[in-house]
């Protein structure tokens, strides 16, 4: 046990087991300065003892203490989720991938004949997810950032929805019941020094239809009825009670209608019913925010229909490269082993063998490489496949039917100007930004008012000694009615928070404004680029087939004057290798060419047109079909003539993105026929 034992400077000591001090200030001063002592030890114990401090040191484990503790090895242990239980299939596909090629013979193999047309069809329905170039072999796959189908459905059916915004108007019911007992003394003496009691049994029923309009003006019906049963007032002389036990209520009616702020079906169309200053959630926001969702996703089927036809170009390429490079490899065979009979027989030279062994066995490994290597044929074909959702390897090969074209295609540059800045989805998202942010400042400008609501209620007041028809009876007897009518008025002084919502709505309008002006200007230098890009691209393509022809007639000559000897090997060798850099390139060009075709149909915005691909809304649900009958057979329009009516303007156009644009007129055959080859894409629609 601690030693408390201290000496003070008078010479005197203290401690449990001794006497204190004789002198009456020094006591006191001892006892103070004790307390002192005692109060930092007390202080200093606990910190001493607790977690992992001296009682942890005091008690180690002994040597029959062999039970592992359990926080030791869950509290470090890493817990994993169980990735194996989970409800949902996935697709096979991934795992009934074959073994993929590396140097098989393309010749040998099974074939698979796929057109363009084809391709993008099977890439834009094979699979709901929508897939990009360059993420084939990322392993940092990022699953929220992906597009798919399902997209459009999910931002319609979250709460930024219209059936969200809509759901504000829906009616509201609210009830209350409720009973309760009383038991109460109370300071009056009865009988025998007793306290009277307060025996009472209560029940209360409260029932709310409540309804909010597109005007802002709110209806509501409610009904109150009590039951109350007491001893209150049994026994006195002034007992005045008709009835023992008696239920007493009302039925009310109320109408509430807002005369500045918040009234009429523009701004609750914008801002929605009770909606704070500054937030507008209205059925008109919702609808923007529905349409740029599908601005989103037709995004992203563009960004799809432009990977896949560049993927299926490049294999194209490839084949091309491949046979290229093989013709010349046979070509350089046949070189070495010229050369090499020469120098069995004694008429070469061993550096001259030696150059064309070296020459073959370099076209050798370019083979190898446009087969098996990075961009060869084989990775070319797995890119495809990705694409078009197909998998990695499933023994077969792709190859292309649809060739490239090599004609020259002129557009109409005022014609693709117009059609740029009308039809381009970038254009038309920020238009949708622009009209949300007019809405806003419209709404905004309603708010800066003060809010006046008239309200009117009407009451019937009811009484019995039974539920029915006692109470009820009574009430619908309409003998007792009460009604009230007034203007309630309220306002910040200042307006402070509507006079910041109509700045922030100004500034927010003008900033999208002038992104919308400077994405045009954007738009129209992408086009002019496109379109400079497409004539070069043409130009080059012509001049490269002028030096293919060119080289391959360099090859005929000095192939016949070195194997009549009157020329070096030297210059044949030359010249295959030149031959090989210009099919190259004019292969790459070509292909360049028909990318170029691609990039100015998708800078002008008609991409999906040009690749007959249509937008359309998924197959509905049987049970969405009948309840979408059903509602519209009461939503028809009716024509009242004279009748002046207000209808609102609609947010939709009649822009088509996959409209085919023609520039003379066609017949109904060849319009049927160019509608027929539109392939659609659908969007998940949303469940039953």
């Amino acid at each position: 046990m601690p030693n408390f034992e201290r000496t003070f400077t008078d010479g005197s000591a203290f401690s449990p087991s001794n006497d204190c001090p004789t002198t009456p200030v020094a006591s006191v001063n001892r006892r103070r300065r004790f307390v002192a002592e005692l109060t930092k030890m007390l202080v200093v114990l606990p910190a001493t003892f607790s977690g992992c401090g001296l009682l942890r040191q005091t008690v180690p484990a002994g040597p029959n203490d062999t039970k592992a503790s359990y926080h030791d090895d869950y509290g470090l242990s890493i817990t994993y989720p169980d990735v194996e239980s989970m409800v949902s299939e996935v697709s096979g596909d991934s795992v009934n991938t074959h073994q993929p090629f590396s140097f098989e013979d393309p010749s040998e193999l099974p074939t698979l004949e796929l057109s363009l047309q084809d391709a993008i069809q099977q890439s834009l329905t094979n699979r709901p997810v929508l897939r990009r170039a360059g993420t084939t072999f990322n392993a940092r796959v990022t699953p929220q950032a992906v597009t798919t189908s399902f997209d459009p459905g999910i931002s319609a059916a979250s709460g930024q929805g219209t059936e969200a915004a809509l759901s504000a108007f829906d009616a509201q019911y609210r009830q209350q019941l409720s009973w309760s007992k009383s038991d109460t003394p109370r300071n009056q003496q009865q009988a025998f020094g007793q306290p009277s009691v307060l025996d009472a049994d209560s029940a209360t029923f409260n029932g709310e239809l409540s309804k909010t309009t597109g005007t802002g003006a709110s209806f509501a019906l409610r009904h109150l009825a009590n039951y109350r049963k007491s001893n209150q007032g049994v026994g006195d002389n002034f007992d005045f009670r008709l009835f023992p036990s008696a239920f007493t209520g009302w039925l009310e009616a109320e109408w509430r209608q807002p005369l500045m702020q918040g009234a009429g079906t523009e701004f609750n169309r914008i801002a929605g019913p009770n909606s704070r200053v500054g937030q507008y959630n209205g059925v008109l926001i919702a609808r923007i925010n529905e349409d740029v969702s599908l601005a989103d996703f037709e995004t992203g089927v563009i960004q799809m229909v432009s990977d896949v036809e560049q993927a299926y170009w490049n294999l194209v390429t490839a084949y091309r490269l491949l046979d290229t490079i093989v013709k010349a490899r046979e070509a350089a065979l046949q070189t070495w082993q010229i050369q090499k009979a020469r120098l069995e027989v004694g008429t070469g030279r061993a550096d001259d063998e030696a150059q064309a062994r070296s020459q073959y066995y370099q076209f050798d490994a370019q083979v190898k490489t446009a087969l098996a290597g990075q961009g060869g044929l084989y990775e070319s074909e797995q890119q495809l496949r990705y694409l078009v959702g197909l998998p990695a390897t499933d023994g077969s090969l792709i190859k292309p039917t649809t060739q490239l074209t090599d004609a020259r295609v002129i557009f109409d540059w005022e014609s693709a100007l117009s059609q740029a800045l009308g039809r381009r989805v970038e254009i038309r998202q920020q238009k949708f930004q622009v009209q949300r942010r007019e809405l806003e400042l419209t709404a905004a400008k309603m708010n800066y008012r003060p809010r006046l609501d008239f309200l009117g209620q009407y009451r019937y007041q009811g009484i019995g000694d039974h539920l029915v028809p006692g109470f009820y009876e009574n009430l619908f007897d309409g003998n007792y009615q009460e009604w009230q009518a007034g203007i309630e008025l309220s306002y910040p002084v200042g307006f402070r928070a509507a006079g910041s919502a109509v700045a922030h709505a100004k500034l927010n309008l003008r900033r999208e404004v002038a992104v919308l002006d400077q994405t045009e200007y954007q738009i129209s230098h992408l086009l002019s680029n496109a379109a400079r890009d497409l004539e070069t691209r043409h130009e080059l393509m012509e001049t490269n087939y002028n030096r293919l022809q060119s080289d391959l007639n360099q090859v005929d000559v000095l192939r016949i004057r070195y194997e009549q000897g009157s020329d070096s090997i030297n210059f044949l060798l030359q010249a295959q290798r030149q031959v090989v850099n210009s099919a190259n390139d004019f292969y790459r060009s070509l292909s360049d060419y028909n990318l170029a075709i691609r990039n100015f149909h998708r800078e002008k915005g008609s991409l999906l047109a040009y690749n007959h691909v249509a937008l359309a809304e998924g197959e509905w649900e049987p049970g969405a079909k009948r309840s979408a009958h059903q509602v519209g057979r009461y939503l028809t329009p009716v024509k009242k003539s004279g009748a002046a009516r207000s209808v609102p303007k609609p947010l939709g156009s009649p822009f088509d993105p996959s409209e085919i644009q023609l520039k003379s007129p066609m017949s109904s055959g060849d319009v049927e026929a160019a509608e027929s080859e539109v392939q659609e894409v659908f969007v998940a629609p949303l469940p039953e």
